[in-house]
């Protein structure tokens, strides 16, 4: 829940290389009573430095009382485990095929960084709250594809929990993870779980911080904002390419489906999430209509 705070209050924690703080009350106002799911994701997982960066902007984001939701990937993390025990993947259009064996590991390395994410919240002084197959299970899926194995895609969201968080002014950690009617886990890909809970809260913004630092048109300059159509015919150009398709995919899928605009942008520039909410220019690439 959002709450008052004063200029002097919020120049105590803001960071130095963050965006004007004498403008940041303005952005407060409009974001006060709206939901902003962020997806934390791809290579920027494995940097620690990087790591503790977002950290930092989330307990900014927490101080000032906006109603911030993450949604965590584990892909990199996931791979240095499955290496360590010699296990190859097989990729089916980017998606893992996981297996029992690899959906346990999948499991506990996503369980063990959703961990990891609230105690070190917590250290900072913003409270943290689980959400995984363990623990507060909001997620009730459905095979993807057979040949995909425990690979799921969310059918039911459990958003009562979260409202429930965020009214403690906690922040709600979701792991990319569901169970089935027989209670089977899943895999989720990060994109798809923070895009179908980012639907069913209808928020104000979904943020995908990855390792790029947005939409590139054909003559590889950074657009700063641009509508679904026109994002759909990027990859019927093949201007958009790769493993950004599926992301793609559903940053449009989340725009048409009561999300008010879709943001991609680079996780590895210090304060990058600050710079998309407290400034007029933004930061990466906004998708809305």
């Amino acid at each position: 829940m959002s709450k008052k705070i004063s200029l002097d209050e919020i120049k105590k924690f803001w960071p130095e290389k963050a965006p004007d703080v004498n403008i940041v009350k303005k952005y407060v106002s409009k974001y006060k009573k709206e939901r902003i799911v962020i997806k934390y994701g791809g290579n920027v997982l494995i940097d620690r430095n990087v790591f503790n960066n977002f950290i930092s902007d989330i307990d900014v984001l927490n101080k000032l009382g906006l109603s911030i939701i993450v949604v965590h990937g584990g892909g990199p993390r996931i791979k240095r485990e499955l290496d360590k025990k010699k296990i190859v993947s097989k990729f089916i259009n980017g998606l893992r095929v996981t297996d029992k064996s690899i959906i346990d590991i999948v499991e506990k390395v996503l369980i063990d960084f959703n961990s990891d994410i609230v105690t070190s919240l917590n250290k900072l002084g913003s409270e943290g709250a689980s959400f995984h197959t363990k623990n507060n299970n909001i997620i009730e899926v459905e095979a993807e594809k057979d040949e995909l194995g425990f690979v799921g895609i969310p059918k039911k969201i459990n958003i009562n929990l979260i409202e429930d968080a965020l009214n403690q002014n906690k922040i709600p950690i979701i792991a990319p993870l569901g169970i089935d009617k027989n209670n089977q886990t899943y895999n989720i890909n990060g994109d798809t779980a923070a895009s179908a809970l980012a639907k069913k809260l209808k928020s104000r913004r979904l943020i995908l911080m990855t390792n790029v630092e947005g939409v590139y048109d054909d003559k590889k300059n950074l657009i700063s904002e641009i509508k679904p159509l026109d994002l759909e015919n990027l990859i019927k150009w093949k201007i958009v390419e790769g493993g950004m398709i599926p992301k793609i995919e559903n940053c449009v899928d989340a725009v048409e489906n009561g999300v008010r605009g879709v943001v991609i942008l680079d996780g590895r520039k210090p304060h990058s999430i600050l710079h998309e909410i407290f400034s007029d220019k933004g930061s990466g690439t906004l998708i809305r209509k």
